[in-house]
């Protein structure tokens, strides 16, 4: 019964979307709560400002946050809006896979956004890629190859060892004529998984796209008056999985 279900032009996208939401809500407690060193599947939810166990009925993806109208129950301290935008972000990512790929294969697209998208920002706010959270997106990509979701096996491993192969040796030059590090460990296994995901012949638009953000992000810097030089950081996997994700929705893969 799944099936037609996941085809269907409206039920999909909006079941999608709850389940989006949802991700997002647990998505948003793992990006605050692993660089703080806290658990993030044991303990009970509460206002960081003053300590109060929040209710089931505040826990509400995206509704509890509209209802409370961005402030704390107990206290009114304003609540971080973060949260709100990376379950906004989850829904909208599943109810467009689904819309624009009905069945399976958008059911992947949308798993593929949800697993970048933590990475995403704890690159954003930490420039940090767990190698976890790495090994879960490469997971994932075996995963759909199993059920013989496109690309195919060759296009997949290719681009896993094409991706993580070649960002590596890119910063083992730069270590060696610039004497630091150009690039964190974790990159090259993003790439590598985006690619694993995506095929070989769909990294090299997902770089074009990635660097084309860093450079209009490095424009709106310096209009700003931001001093940038060479030892400037930007966060490249970031920019990786803002670019791999709708290069998978607009059906660009190998």
């Amino acid at each position: 019964m799944y099936a037609p279900l996941l085809d269907h032009p409206v039920i999909a996208p909006l079941a999608a979307a709850i389940l989006g939401a949802i991700f997002g809500s647990f998505i948003g407690a793992l990006v605050v709560r692993w660089p703080a060193g806290r658990s993030i599947l044991t303990g009970r939810s509460q206002c960081d400002a003053c300590g109060a166990q929040l209710k089931p009925w505040q826990l509400i993806p995206l509704i509890s946050y509209i209802l409370l109208r961005g402030r704390c129950a107990a206290c009114g301290t304003a609540i971080g809006w973060h949260c709100f935008a990376i379950e906004l972000s989850a829904a909208l990512i599943g109810a467009l896979s689904l819309a624009v790929h009905p069945g399976a294969e958008g059911l992947a697209i949308a798993a593929f956004g949800w697993l970048l998208l933590p990475l995403a920002l704890l690159d954003l706010r930490h420039y940090w890629l767990p190698h976890p959270l790495n090994a879960a997106l490469a997971l994932g990509a075996l995963a759909g190859a199993a059920l013989d979701i496109p690309p195919d096996w060759t296009s997949r491993l290719i681009g896993a060892g094409a991706g993580c192969g070649g960002l590596w040796l890119i910063a083992l030059l730069y270590r060696l004529t610039r004497g630091r590090e150009g690039l964190g460990g974790g990159d090259p296994l993003l790439l590598g998984a985006i690619g694993l995901w995506l095929g070989w012949q769909a990294l090299p638009l997902v770089l074009l796209i990635a660097s084309g953000l860093g450079l209009a992000v490095a424009l709106v810097l310096q209009r700003r008056g931001h001093d940038l030089d060479a030892a400037t950081r930007f966060p490249l996997g970031t920019l990786m999985a803002l670019a791999a994700w709708p290069v998978a929705l607009a059906g660009l893969s190998g």
